[in-house]
């Protein structure tokens, strides 16, 4: 008894002399004006501590340590502010900081990086082709910022935009639906869809890229043709690279997960001299891992630098290149019997063979200049330039094989052959003048410009097939005809005589690879829209006015685009398409309260129709789908503008769909009729409620239709939901950092994603539709540990191991997602 009252006293004593040892650290923060700054983020670096300031600009810490120490603010639109305190003895040391507005918005294109070191991004460049508050914008903008990347381990396009709502994965491929409207722009695409720095360019499509070079992902909800001519009517993805730092940062990252992941990035950036007008970026990647699908493997390799000069404060230059080189399989996706059981089969069934090889190079590169002419007109321009080369070779199931009656063997997936090789190019150009100016008690900001842009698919790219049935005489048939049977080659298959395939039929129930001898195959060649050598190219022109007055803000744009097409380019049988599209765009913003900006728009947009529809046997040319929106919602703000919030309510209609005119003497004539509706109620939450908590959550209901369809077998999605499209999904996640000193250093993350019932694609006349795609809700963690300079973190996905499809077109092209899985990472920051 008398030791453990010894020992209670002898710790009482100490902690006393502990805490009589500590030093209290008072200050006050306040902007220029004098007026004070809640929601100030202030740490104390030595000692690893964050708090915040209170409503006066007030906050306070408590330590033990002695000497200089650094104490650093920082709030979003500020520049971040440093003061030094001198800690000699215990008594209370006062300091005071001023934090000085951020000039970064200055930048009418996008050439410095961004600062903010969290899940928030205030500024958008592609909302308005300025420098644009988001809260300001009279559109839908949402992002995911590369702190909320990495702090969920995403790595790829469909993992970054479940943050978003109204954004839904279709396929495995580079390929996403936004508001029930599919989002492709791939290879061979005559109108993509996505942007690069907010420019127009393309992607591979058919395998998703690393994207650790990227500074943030935005999705400008609804058709934004008025911006960038013509634009997938559900939205517009734009990719924003890294851009170099005037402060050195160094990081260094190491991964390694489930499916033999291993990855490695590197992220390095600062100025090239003292005066700070040459900065750098240099962003590294490589990765080799398997997947959960039968044979899949990812190599990739990235190199991505960027420069920035910055002579004066009225001149910006900037020069991006991003090099991708990646050795992978095509994945087509899940086989099952017949075509309603999605458990027939299991998830990692891949009907592809070893001989497989999917090789591709990707480049782009962007050089963009800003410069003040006057202290209120600015010139902009910036150039891109893409690059893409592909070989392929693949297996994919396509149908059923039969037997000799001609009926179905449902699990023998009937199998075809594809070597391609493949190239395009494309150019992007924007010059445009930005200049404010008052007319009376009217604030203008004035955008006036021109865009072109092009894409090529030059002669030299190539497509062959094998397919089909081996005849006695030794050629092929597509088709096995019954009444014929005597002509065709057989073979033995459980005890039946059946059609022998031109390439071999993979047995479903056995689920077994081999080493091919394609060497026999018999190849046709294939003129798919890849391949065929075409130019396309776009001219532009466009005003702009953001008008203000008091609260009110009113956006008024006018776009009128030319768009040509030549397909069979450089070739005799060359055909021209040309059209023209204007473009109006008209928003408005009211300032509800300092918290609250209440918006409204309507917008058109247009879309090219396929490449392979608009010649003279499918009846083309046609019109280009043409689109309109209407969009209404609140964007606000709070803890101050640490944490948005934006609730939308839309209808987007798309005309001029295309469908099959059922003509059996005709079989490749379309006709233009038919159209999409999409209406829907968006909410989004993304920033931080303390210094220690990041959260962002997602919801929307789509009713995506198509109305109109042309009887047979596309008459089946007649008035109902579009495919891949849930009425409802939604996301949550948060990040918590803990700030204790017995805790220090660790932070937990946890989020759910929720996905409805979807009805799969439908791919032409001679599909099987199965079943809906059921709902699922997978559950996600993290957990954080910082040393110093080295940050430990473990990602855990699906934690309940959740079977479930992230998209389908048929029984022979399901998309599983990935069951239980992991990802460690050590990242080295010096």
């Amino acid at each position: 008894m008398r030791k453990i009252l010894f020992i209670i006293l002898f710790t009482s004593i100490h902690i006393i002399a502990f805490a009589q040892q500590k030093t209290l650290i008072q200050g006050h923060i306040q902007n220029p004006n004098g007026q004070a700054l809640d929601g100030v983020t202030v740490s104390l670096v030595e000692q690893k501590s964050t708090t915040m300031t209170d409503v006066k600009g007030n906050f306070q810490f408590s330590t033990d340590l002695k000497g200089k120490l650094t104490i650093k603010a920082l709030l979003i639109g500020y520049n971040m502010a440093t003061s030094k305190v001198d800690i000699q003895d215990t008594n209370v040391k006062q300091i005071k900081l001023i934090l000085i507005p951020s000039d970064e918005t200055l930048q009418t294109v996008e050439i410095t990086g961004r600062k903010e070191k969290n899940y928030t991004n205030s500024v958008s460049f592609a909302g308005t082709k300025t420098a644009a508050e988001i809260k300001d914008v009279p559109q839908s903008i949402q992002y995911v910022t590369k702190e909320l990347m990495q702090d969920q381990g995403a790595v790829r396009m469909t993992d970054i935009v479940k943050n978003v709502s109204g954004v839904n994965q279709y396929t495995f491929y580079d390929d996403v639906s936004i508001r029930g409207f599919r989002n492709q722009g791939g290879v061979g695409s005559n109108s993509s869809n996505q942007l690069f720095n907010g420019l127009r360019t393309f992607n591979g499509f058919w395998r998703q890229n690393l994207l650790n070079y990227l500074e943030r992902v935005e999705v400008i909800k609804g058709p934004a043709s008025a911006l960038f001519g013509n634009a997938n009517p559900g939205g517009t993805i734009n990719k924003v690279t890294k851009k170099p730092l005037d402060t050195t940062l160094r990081s260094i990252n190491f991964q390694l997960g489930s499916f033999n992941t291993v990855r490695t990035n590197a992220d390095f950036t600062g100025p090239m001299n003292k005066e700070k007008t040459l900065l750098y970026r240099l962003n590294l990647g490589y990765e080799n891992a398997n997947s959960f699908r039968d044979l899949l493997f990812d190599k990739n390799i990235v190199v991505a630098p960027s420069l920035s000069y910055i002579p004066s404060d009225r001149t910006r230059i900037n020069f991006d290149l991003v090099y991708n080189k990646s050795n992978s399989r095509l994945d087509r996706g899940q086989s099952i019997f017949g075509s309603t059981d999605l458990y027939s089969t299991p998830t990692s069934l891949n009907v592809a063979d070893i001989n497989d090889f999917l090789n591709e190079e990707t480049y782009l590169v962007t050089t963009s200049v800003s410069h003040k002419l006057t202290d209120h007109i600015t010139f902009n321009t910036s150039f891109l330039r893409t690059g893409y080369r592909q070989d392929l070779f693949e297996h994919r199931s396509t149908a059923f094989a039969v037997d000799e009656k001609g009926k179905q063997i449902q699990e023998l997936a009937f199998r075809r052959a594809s070597l391609r090789h493949n190239e395009q190019f494309s150019d992007s150009f924007t010059a445009y003048l930005s200049s404010d100016f008052k007319t009376g008690p009217l604030q203008h900001m004035l955008v006036t410009g021109y865009d072109y842009n092009n894409s090529v698919i030059p002669i030299g790219s190539s497509q062959q097939d094998a397919t089909g049935y081996r005849l006695k005489d030794g050629s092929v048939t597509a088709k096995y005809v019954v009444k014929d049977s005597a002509k065709y080659e057989m073979y033995s298959y459980k005890g039946k005589m059946i059609p022998k395939p031109n390439v071999p039929s993979f047995d479903l129930s056995k689920n077994t690879h081999s080493l091919l001898d394609v060497n026999g195959y018999v190849y046709a060649a294939n003129n798919t829209d890849v391949v065929v050598p075409s130019y396309s190219q776009q001219h532009s022109i466009y005003v702009q006015d953001q008008i203000s007055i008091n609260r009110l803000k009113v956006l008024l744009g006018l776009r009128y685009d030319t768009y040509l097409t030549d397909m069979g380019y450089k070739t005799s049988q060359v055909e021209r398409v040309k059209q023209t599209a204007l473009l109006p765009r008209f928003g408005l913003t009211y300032e509800v309260s300092r918290n609250i900006n209440a918006y409204a728009t309507y917008t058109t947009g247009y879309n090219p129709q396929t490449a392979s529809s608009q010649n003279s046997k499918s009846g083309g040319p046609f019109d280009p789908l043409k689109s309109n929106l209407l969009e209404a919602g609140l964007k606000t703000d709070w803890f101050n503008n640490r944490l948005s919030a934006t609730a939308s309510v839309y209808k987007i209609e798309q005309r001029n769909a295309l469908y099959n005119a059922l003509d059996p003497d005709n079989p490749d004539l379309m006709i233009q009729i038919g159209k999409d509706i999409s209406k829907g109620v968006e909410m989004d939450v993304v920033g931080y409620i303390t210094p220690n908590l990041n959260i962002i959550a997602t919801y929307a209901y789509i009713h995506a239709v198509l109305k109109g369809a042309q009887g047979g077998a596309d008459s089946l999605y007649n008035n109902q939901q579009k495919p891949n499209t849930p009425k409802h999904m939604g996301s949550l996640w948060a990040k918590y950092q803990f700030s204790n000193p017995l805790l220090n250093g660790l932070g937990l993350g946890a989020g759910a994603y929720y996905v409805g019932n979807r009805t799969f694609g439908f791919q032409g006349q001679q599909s099987i539709l199965p079943s809906k795609g059921p709902s699922y809700l997978l559950f996600n963690a993290a957990i954080y540990y910082k040393i110093d300079k080295v940050q430990l973190q473990l990602n855990m996905n699906n934690i309940t191991n959740k079977t479930h499809w992230v998209g389908g077109y048929d029984s022979s092209r399901l998309y599983p997602g990935a069951p239980r899985n992991w990802l460690t990472s050590v990242t080295y920051s010096f």
